[in-house]
């Protein structure tokens, strides 16, 4: 069997690794697996290229330029939306041609438009659609946040600061509408969470939607020596180290004003984490204005791409620590709970689904930074933490390996085209 498996990037953001990794794992089950990007990372021959570069940046220039015009020009809201107005035509391509099945994952910021979709729809090739955020059954939003439009008919959009009932939203929701009716598309959802709030969404009532969890390969992301993983990434031995990591650190939803006044109250409370704690902060857009009056010892990190490199960082550190607003699956959770990394997030999301409470990490009452704060010191101090370590790769064995998520995916192709890969 042959499937496509279609992604903005090939390994950069949460949804490209995801995507990347289930490539692999499908090779390793005998499955024919090509990855379609925009942008390509890596010299892997089974990830293609969708278009030439200079379509590829136009492509991206004119959507972000939609985005800005609708937005007003609000420079917070460039990424938190997407028209789905740009993108390429794949139908045409040899690597298209050839599939079984095409399985659509993150496809914004120019990879596809709706008219591409509308032409994959049209192409009568059966489709599965991985659904990493909201995007898929809302109107032009990745989170909704506290908006409920999405449930009956998007309009009136709060992220585009709208007052209009037929704005922009409204329009892109009506065509959205009219795309998925009759769609032979087969969703999943990458948590419980997102799979109702999907089953929620007016534009996919009465659809069947699969749960999957995102892949690991537990044969890479497993426990190993702190000491030497300390060394292999400089980190210091005498101090208790949090970590805190995203592609995009100053993203508000992943809650890095609350992670930093959750350290700061319990510096309060306990002033023996002055010495005693070290935060290790990985990202991007990492500059020392985002940590020059934090209470504890900093140690920056680039953004890592390297997976083994990953794999020493989380070894390195004693908490992984997620205090986002809202997620659907973070792969970093899956990542350090199988390095054997208890971890503490709020209860939103697909959090709760992933980090067992008192049991493999902890999970704070929602913007509750007292809770998020006393859940490190618990942790650190009161809690088993070898058992929650134990636990923790335990839980990421079983749930999230690659075996297992992969024959998933083979049971969904095999229903859709009728035949056995």
């Amino acid at each position: 069997m042959r499937v496509l498996i279609i992604n903005t990037t090939e390994r950069q953001g949460g949804p490209a690794i995801a995507a990347y990794r289930l490539t692999e794992a499908l090779k390793s089950h005998g499955i024919k697996a090509k990855m379609l990007v925009r942008r390509k990372s890596s010299s892997q021959v089974t990830t293609v290229l969708a278009e030439s570069s200079v379509f590829n940046r136009l492509s991206v220039v004119w959507e972000r330029l939609s985005v800005m015009f609708h937005t007003h020009f609000r420079r917070n809201r460039i990424y938190a939306i997407d028209l789905g107005h740009s993108g390429f035509d794949i139908t045409e391509l040899p690597e298209f041609r050839q599939a079984d099945v095409i399985h659509l994952h993150w496809i914004n910021e120019g990879m596809l438009s709706l008219g591409s979709v509308e032409k994959i729809i049209a192409s009568g090739k059966p489709i599965v659609w991985t659904m990493h955020d909201m995007w898929p059954f809302t109107s032009v939003c990745h989170y909704a946040h506290d908006c409920d439009y999405y449930t009956h008919h998007c309009h009136d959009c709060p992220q585009l600061n709208s007052r209009k009932y037929h704005d922009a939203s409204y329009r892109v929701f009506e065509r959205k509408k009219s795309l998925l009716d009759g769609a032979n598309i087969q969703f999943v959802a990458c948590s419980r969470w997102l799979g109702n709030m999907a089953s929620n969404s007016s534009l996919l009532h009465g659809r069947k939607i699969s749960c999957i969890p995102n892949a690991i390969n537990i044969n890479l992301f497993k426990p190993r020596s702190k000491k030497l993983s300390r060394e292999a990434v400089g980190l210091p031995f005498d101090k208790r180290l949090l970590l805190f990591s995203s592609h995009k650190l100053t993203d508000e939803r992943k809650g890095f004003h609350y992670f930093k006044e959750a350290l700061k109250m319990l510096v309060k409370e306990h002033p023996e984490w002055r010495q005693g704690l070290g935060v290790v902060l990985m990202g991007k857009d990492l500059n020392s204005t985002l940590y020059q009056d934090f209470p504890v010892y900093v140690y920056p990190q680039n953004y890592v791409s390297d997976e083994r490199r990953m794999v020493d960082v989380y070894n390195a550190v004693d908490l992984y620590t997620i205090p986002s607003l809202q997620d659907n699956l973070p792969n970093t959770i899956v990542e350090a709970m199988a390095c054997g990394v208890p971890c503490i997030g709020f209860n939103v999301g697909g959090i709760p689904e992933m980090v067992d409470h008192l049991h493999n990490g902890y999970v704070a009452e929602y913007k509750n930074i007292g809770d998020f704060a006393a859940g490190i010191h618990w942790m650190l101090t009161e809690g088993d933490y070898d058992m929650m370590s134990r636990e923790a790769a335990r839980k990421a064995s079983n749930t999230y390996g690659e075996n297992s998520v992969a024959m998933k995916y083979v049971a969904i192709y095999n229903h859709i085209t009728g035949k056995k890969a």
